[in-house]
């Protein structure tokens, strides 16, 4: 098992080879209140509540640890997909289709059937900047530019596997998919920010994330750049305006020309 100080170092690594504009997000759940750390800050204690959108914000961009609960949170309808209130899925869709998201409750069923929501068994979470975390997480959510996060994805799937296969609904994006599913699922899941995420909580037009089970962080550490070898497009991005190219300009490319070719010399000679 990774120790918290393996984690902090991941997180330094993948931010400044990224050259990421915010932390990534260390994500625990908790069971009972009294798992959060000291120096975390809970809303409610103050008089206020925040988003768990917002929540994300605070640590990736202020560098703060945030805790967050029922009480803390005023997006009441992701506190019971998250299953932090004993509330049935019914009520859930109803929620939704009041909010007038989408057309009508059967079409409010069928979008949430591709989520997967939380079993009751947690009260909440904790959330700071990977590199500075105070536990151990259970998922890491990285914030960058779709230029970054298709590098996340090429060191993920290097070895063949943790393949993201995302549903996209435009709401829930980073709470439920970033958050709550790779945590349930053990699978890597791909963000394009919601409505709570660009309306409350600052998230930049350009920002896309990526939400991972916590210990696939040192996958992507040790896959970093690999894939393509030297023709790994790096990051900065190498771009150049390209002209008069062929199939000659990759080894990849210029096996499938043969391929084609030796294929139309066999459909010729039938």
């Amino acid at each position: 098992m990774n120790a918290l100080q393996d984690y902090s170092a991941a997180g330094r690594d993948l931010y400044e080879r990224l050259h990421l504009s915010t932390y990534p997000v260390a994500i625990k759940y908790i069971r009972d209140v009294s798992e959060i750390p000291l120096g975390a800050v809970r809303p409610s204690l103050v008089g206020r509540q925040w988003s768990l959108c917002q929540a994300f914000t605070y640590a990736r961009r202020s560098g703060g640890c945030a805790a967050m609960t029922s009480d803390d949170n005023f997006c009441t309808t992701s506190t019971a997909a998250q299953g932090w209130e004993d509330i049935s899925y019914e009520d859930i869709v109803e929620s939704q289709a009041v909010q007038g998201w989408h057309r009508d409750l059967d079409a409010e069923r069928k979008v949430l059937a591709a989520a997967r929501l939380g079993s009751g068994e947690h009260k909440g979470f904790v959330c700071a900047p990977l590199p500075q975390s105070l536990l151990v997480p259970d998922s890491v959510l990285i914030y960058g530019t779709a230029e970054n996060i298709t590098h996340i994805i090429h060191a993920l799937t290097y070895d063949g596997e943790n393949i993201p296969t995302s549903p996209f609904a435009g709401y829930w994006e980073s709470c439920v998919k970033g958050a709550l599913m790779p945590f349930v699922t053990g699978k890597p899941q791909v963000v394009i920010p919601g409505t709570g995420d660009r309306m409350l909580s600052g998230t930049y037009d350009y920002e896309v994330a990526i939400g991972l089970p916590a210990d696939l962080v040192f996958n992507v550490v040790e896959n970093l750049f690999a894939t393509g070898g030297a023709m790994n497009m790096g990051q900065p991005v190498r771009t150049v305006f390209a002209q008069s190219l062929n199939a000659d300009i990759t080894p990849g490319f210029r096996f499938m020309r043969d391929k084609i070719e030796e294929s139309k010399k066999r459909r010729m000679g039938s």
